[in-house]
């Protein structure tokens, strides 16, 4: 099997919501998603989607992702799509860094081999560990009365794990975190994530000021080595994200006791293949893992469920479905929630079909 050509999509995902806002006044309202189809001499065709949570998140954004598919594609054309390691090696000669652009590619080819060998991408990610997996919802950023509502709306879904929008102003933010926590049940997670947002003096105010608080803190700071330094000043269990973006500094999170759990983000670090290695690792060490992407719409959501339902549920300590967000359905087959659970379908690949009629006409084929 070889790969003859790669067709790219852009689609816009508005939100139910109307808009998403995080720390620093960072907000979204539509988002920008590239779907990647690799065609082969086969017939069989692999999908995925890339979708960047806009350009001032992580070194990362929309039009990113289509300028490295157009850089990156030449060398791929002729290639062996189930060779996927190879295809990440040429990848990586042939581009340096930029993973989010390379990923939509890898997940294609993991797709490809589930179709190629009739296996759902889960089995080939290590086999079903748990039948379905627990999802959190992200309350947008807004004032505490607000956010408490909005999580009281969200319980009523199913949803048992909640990831509050925190890193702007100190004060507002303990108000935030205070408020929301008292509408919750004892049993409910809160994670209050302040996406770098904090400088070190406001994240250290802040965790002294829910110190007797059932709370999770995210990434309180920009740099890995500020965030560190207030996961020593705290007893609260300590998630890192946006600074977790390969397995060297996972590695390294690992050996300094840098984190109680991590965000994977599957474009984050460039596709299943890295994704499944840093999984893996936190499984042999013991370190729970949110399973999620920077954003996205089914196909995303998809990609998600494979790599959650094959990580043991103990550390598997939530994942996303975003396609539950947006207004636009893109593709046929996608994890649904119920009860603020989804599961990977049972279909070869990621058990997808896109929505052409939504998604129109490629942008961009490469052959």
């Amino acid at each position: 099997m070889y790969i003859t050509a790669i067709k790219v999509w852009q689609v816009d995902l508005p939100l139910k919501e109307g808009r998403y806002s995080w720390s620093n006044g960072n907000f979204v309202e539509v988002f920008d998603s590239t779907i990647v189809g690799v065609e082969t001499d086969s017939g069989l065709v692999g999908y995925a989607e890339c979708c960047p949570l806009g350009s001032t998140y992580l070194p990362s954004y929309a039009k990113g992702v289509r300028a490295g598919l157009e850089e990156l594609a030449p060398h791929l054309i002729g290639q062996n799509p189930l060779a996927i390691n190879a295809i990440n090696r040429t990848m990586d000669m042939s581009l340096r860094g930029h993973p989010y652009a390379k990923a939509p590619i890898d997940i294609a080819c993991w797709d490809l081999l589930g179709k190629a060998t009739g296996q759902p991408v889960y089995a080939l990610l290590g086999g079903a560990m748990q039948d379905d997996v627990a999802l959190y919802r992200a309350i947008s950023q807004e004032s505490p009365e607000q956010m408490a509502a909005k999580i009281e709306g969200y319980s009523a879904e199913g949803y048992t794990k909640f990831q509050l929008k925190v890193g702007g102003d100190a004060n507002d933010d303990i108000a935030r975190i205070h408020a929301t926590r008292a509408v919750l049940k004892p049993s409910d997670i809160l994670v209050a994530d302040a996406n770098t947002g904090w400088t070190r003096h406001e994240a250290a105010r802040v965790v002294n000021a829910v110190a007797s608080l059932d709370v999770y803190i995210e990434q309180p700071c920009m740099t890995y080595e500020e965030s560190v330094s207030i996961r020593r000043r705290t007893t609260l269990p300590f998630v890192l994200d946006e600074v977790i973006d390969g397995p060297d500094i996972l590695v390294r999170g690992i050996a300094e006791d840098a984190m109680d759990v991590v965000n994977l983000k599957i474009s984050k670090v460039g596709g299943l293949s890295r994704a499944r290695l840093m999984r893996d690792l936190c499984v042999a060490t013991g370190i729970p893992m949110t399973i999620e992407d920077t954003w996205g719409g089914d196909i995303t959501t998809a990609a998600i469920a494979h790599l959650a339902r094959s990580t043991p549920e103990e550390f598997c300590f939530s994942a996303t479905d975003f396609n539950s967000y947006g207004t636009v359905t893109i593709a046929h087959g996608a994890p649904k929630r119920i009860n603020g659970r989804m599961t990977a379908p049972d279909t070869p690949g990621l058990g997808i079909t896109p929505d052409f009629e939504v998604l129109g006409d490629p942008v961009a084929v490469y052959e």
